[in-house]
């Protein structure tokens, strides 16, 4: 793919850097990358692989042809259950990988914190580690055998070699039997093997990736008669893709850790106290030693999310160690709980030391996870910036690491921040600079250079486990001496003579404060929008607080619904982090007077379900449904509005003149031919079905139900009639009005059109005439602190959402935020004081399964319905772990979309639903997902409040 959408979307990485390749391979099978390997031979461009492209220091960047295997090189192999060893393509999923493991009771060690979207291949390549490295080590350890191409396109396959089996490899006339043979002379001598032991890092120091790793190679009976076989996989682990390229994976594999563990949660007053229990404590056979300091845990103080998860904190301390342990047996547990407290007592540093079990454990990891992600979204220029955040030095220097490490912060006027996998001696620390002026890129240079020298003087290594890349491969003459230096760069020129794999990594690196993400002392682009993104600094800011982290990019099978495109396709376009950095590139190079007229920007906008799971799963809180409207509405104002578009966003016009006669008009709908008609002009999918359309007179249906004489301890609510429940969904809108009332409520109705249909198509202008319209008739509402209680939550909740960033009245409006509720929200919370009770209810037995609408789950909760819908004592209930159903309003009925709207409800709703019994009752209290799973699975769902009208007995 040489398009400029392609290549811009692969310029970046996670990492500060950036640079346009000149195309996009997506190889399907080992043939077409040894043709790729054959074409840039005779180009004279480079390759860089890429998996997740979740690199931090700017691995998977480079001015050559970027090639992704993480679409096609996905299978797992071979499973060897006897020699737990498992073969598997490069773009497998490292938590996938270990979830088709579990069966078996095995599972593979290292992690990161990436592991629900990282890839085997990127862990390889940078010799990943993570929080387990302690108990089972890091990626190199785990590695038996590689199938690669060579430079010269011939394929090879490394494992452990005896020397007989060397010396047969040497004697070959091939690439592979060269590069053993000199690979063999240059570490053959004694000279060279004494520089690699006295400059690389300390051996004790299990992480460590400075470089390549020709100190591993020395462990082995070529040099010492006492060592295991040579494995050239030690060399190629943490390679960063420089010297070949990995097609095949075969993997060591652990047993599944002890079920039952316990986390000791140490506190100090001092960070001095904090890290002078880490060596103590690490005797201990911990399987997590990590640390947190004051700083990260103060930035959960006021999250409302992070509250209940800061339930273990004591006091105000200056760091907390969390030293977890596992066991096969509650015996054996206490046995390791009582020998680590007994330590903690002796050394006397901590001041509390609770013991954490079970979801504790978990809440206590989230808390830690939680505070980083705080900690790193910032509004504005000004970011967390990775370059220094991945030393390791051996335990017993951590400390005084640390007392230095501290001073040169202060010189330059950084707090330090420690987060810090404590027991591997790693320091992740990120200063906070601002790299799009000079100063700060001055900085950049300036901090990295000085903690390099620092971590030299220790004799650690500079990098841990993010690897080299761009921003550290400078640092390694410093970090291991010249004439190891030189000794890699004959190593990459053996594997590599014309430097094809991955250039300016490892080796004639990249100048590290160069191609950086943003232009340096740039003059900002000023760009208009009609919706408020002051919050942000701008929609320009909004799109650049994309980090480039790849969250996005985790598929179906793990937790959360983002991105449902990129779970169906599958495509690197179709993620949060494509739409964003499409949109950051092209409003900031576009030269058109209107930066949003962009047909690329169409494009990576298509497919965008506008779900807003990225708002709340984004650790930056990227909302690229807000972005898309925006965006939609610039490039119509430039290229006309569309039929479709204007049928779709006036929608409720069209179902309020409908509603006049619907008859005729339902049967119309119903007619083949005319139906059909009407979806070939207007752009609909055969497939799907009109809804029908109603006319109903709600005040009368009030007036049936509601009491002289209410229940006064409960409140007059506002139930609001949106223009969904109005015209389609009546029987909704009836049951809602009865079970309110029967239950004592003293209900008031209020009709308006929400604006949805004008948001999801760009509509604006008419979006903010009408917000601004309806916080005029909602005023009084809020005068007088009523709850408005909406049934429809894509038009409840933009109340909340979209509401803010249109309306003039900004006071108002958060009001409005503040009071709007879906009737799940209220009903929970009547429940939760004891206004609702289970006795008025059916003691009927119901199986009851529950798939909540996507902006429900972004910007509300799921637990509400399944509270209110837990309330008749004999319901089974249960929440479908299902992310979007596919249909997103409109889009699953525009027939370019209809394929993709339905294979998104295959992923896990369609499923789920089918393996029902049919007396299952299937709440879904999103519109478009009752009609998708009528569409996909030919099975009704209900509104939960229909099924709770149902179950009344009073």
């Amino acid at each position: 793919m040489t398009d400029n959408l392609s290549k811009s979307l692969y310029a970046t990485d996670a990492s500060v850097y950036r640079k346009v390749p000149m195309a996009v391979a997506y190889p399907k099978n080992t043939s077409d990358i040894r043709r790729l390997v054959l074409f840039v031979q005779e180009s004279g461009c480079g390759l860089i692989p890429r998996t997740a492209g979740t690199s931090l220091a700017g691995q998977c960047v480079g001015d050559g042809i970027v090639v992704d295997v993480s679409k096609y090189f996905t299978e797992i192999l071979h499973l060897d259950e006897k020699k737990k060893q498992i073969r598997v393509q490069p773009g497998v999923v490292r938590d996938e990988l270990n979830q088709y493991l579990k069966p078996y009771g095995l599972f593979f060690g290292p992690n990161t914190s990436t592991s629900n979207r990282c890839m085997i291949g990127g862990m390889v390549g940078n010799n990943s580690s993570g929080t387990t490295s302690i108990q089972y080590g890091v990626t190199r350890d785990k590695v038996v055998a590689m199938n690669c191409i060579l430079s010269d396109g011939s394929e090879a396959s490394f494992c452990a070699a005896s020397k007989d089996t060397i010396e047969e490899k040497k004697g070959n006339n091939t690439l592979e039997g060269k590069i053993y043979a000199s690979l063999h002379n240059e570490l053959a001598h004694e000279a060279t093997q004494q520089n690699i032991r006295s400059e690389f890092p300390k051996e004790n120091i299990h992480r460590r990736n400075t470089g390549y790793a020709v100190d591993e190679l020395l462990k082995t009976n070529l040099f010492e008669e006492t060592m295991g076989d040579f494995n050239m996989c030690k060399l190629l682990a943490g390679s960063e893709g420089t010297l070949a390229f990995t097609t095949e994976i075969t993997l060591q594999l652990d047993n599944l850790p002890p079920p039952l563990s316990a986390m000791v949660a140490t506190h100090y007053s001092t960070l001095e106290d904090c890290l002078s229990d880490v060596e103590p404590v690490m005797q201990h056979n911990l399987h997590t030693c990590e640390m947190m300091d004051k700083v990260i845990l103060d930035c959960t103080k006021n999250n409302r999310a992070q509250l209940a998860n800061r339930f273990f904190v004591e006091g105000n301390p200056a760091g907390i160690l969390m030293l977890e342990v596992k066991a096969h047996s509650e015996n054996e547990l206490q046995r390791q709980l009582d020998d680590l407290q007994e330590t903690i007592k002796r050394t006397g540093f901590s001041y509390a030391s609770p013991v954490l079990r079970g979801e504790e454990i978990n809440k206590a990891l989230e808390l830690r996870k939680a505070g980083l992600g705080l900690l790193g979204n910032m509004v504005g220029d000004r970011k967390a910036v990775a370059c220094i955040e991945d030393t390791a030095v051996a335990l017993e220097d951590l400390k005084d690491f640390i007392g230095e490490f501290t001073q040169i912060m202060s010189q330059y006027g950084q707090e330090a921040v420690y987060y810090a996998h404590a027991g591997a001696g790693e320091l992740h620390l990120r200063p906070i600079l601002n790299l799009k002026k000079s100063e700060d890129v001055a900085l950049f240079r300036a901090i990295t250079t000085d903690v390099a020298k620092l971590t030299k003087k220790y004799k650690g290594s500079f990098s841990g486990e993010h690897g080299d890349g761009i921003v550290r491969a400078e640092s390694i003459p410093l970090m291991i001496g010249e004439s190891n230096y030189q000794l890699l760069k004959r190593i990459k020129t053996l594997f590599d003579p014309n430097n094809i794999f991955n250039p300016g990594k490892i080796v004639d690196a990249f100048p590290m404060d160069e191609s950086l993400r943003y232009a340096v002392d740039r003059e900002e682009p000023e760009i208009t929008t009609l919706m408020d993104f002051s919050d942000s600094e701008g929609i320009l800011k909004a799109a650049e607080k994309c980090n480039g982290s790849g969250d996005c990019r985790k598929s179906h099978h793990m937790k959360g619904g983002m991105c449902p495109s990129y779970h169906a396709t599958k495509n690197e376009k179709d993620t949060t982090r494509a739409r964003a950095n499409a949109l950051r590139e092209f409003l900031t190079h576009s030269e058109k007077s209107n930066r949003f007229d962009q047909q690329e920007l169409k494009e990576v906008f298509d497919l965008c379900l506008s779900c807003k799971a990225c708002a709340s799963e984004c650790p930056s809180n990227v909302d690229v449904a807000t972005l898309k409207a925006e965006f939609l509405y610039h490039y119509q104002e430039s290229n006309g509005y569309s039929l479709r578009s204007k049928l779709f966003a006036h929608n409720t016009k069209l179902n309020a003149l409908g509603s006049k006669i619907p008859g005729l008009t339902n049967a119309v709908y119903k007619s083949k031919h005319l139906s059909g008609f009407l979806k070939k002009v207007s752009g609909v999918a055969p497939k799907r079905g009109f809804p029908s359309v109603h006319k109903f007179n709600f005040e009368n249906h009030l007036k049936k139900f509601k009491k002289e004489n209410v229940d006064v301890s409960k409140r007059k609510v506002v139930l609001y009639i949106d223009e969904f429940t109005k015209y389609l969904d009546v029987e909704v809108g009836k049951d809602a009005i009865e079970l309110l009332c029967k239950l004592g409520y003293d209900v008031i109705l209020f009709y308006a059109e929400s604006g949805r249909t004008y948001l999801s198509k760009g509509f604006l202008k008419q979006a903010k005439q009408l917000a601004n319209k309806n916080m005029k008739k909602l005023k009084p509402f809020l005068d007088q602190n009523l709850a408005i209680v909406g049934l429809e939550p894509s038009a409840i909740l933009s109340f909340r959402d979209e509401y803010p960033r249109l309306c003039n009245n900004k006071t108002q409006t958060e009001k409005l935020g503040s009071s709007s509720f879906l009737i799940e929200e209220f009903l929970a919370s009547e429940i939760a004081v004891g206004y609702i009770t289970p006795d008025q209810f059916t003691k009927d037995e119901h199986v009851v399964k529950i798939h909540n609408h996507c902006h429900q789950k972004a910007l509300s909760n799921q637990k509400v319905t399944f509270d209110m819908l837990n309330l008749p004592k004999n319901y089974k209930v249960s929440i479908i772990p299902s992310g979007c159903c596919g249909m997103a309003g409109s889009f699953g009925y525009e027939k370019e979309h209809y394929d993709v709207s339905m294979k998104v409800g295959e992923l896990k709703l369609f499923p789920a639903v089918r393996k029902s019994g049919t007396k299952t009752l299937i709440a879904a209290n999103g519109t478009s997902c009752r009609h998708q799973i009528k569409d996909g699975t030919d099975t009704e769902a209900q509104h939960p409040v229909s099924i709770l009208k149902e179950a009344l007995v009073v």
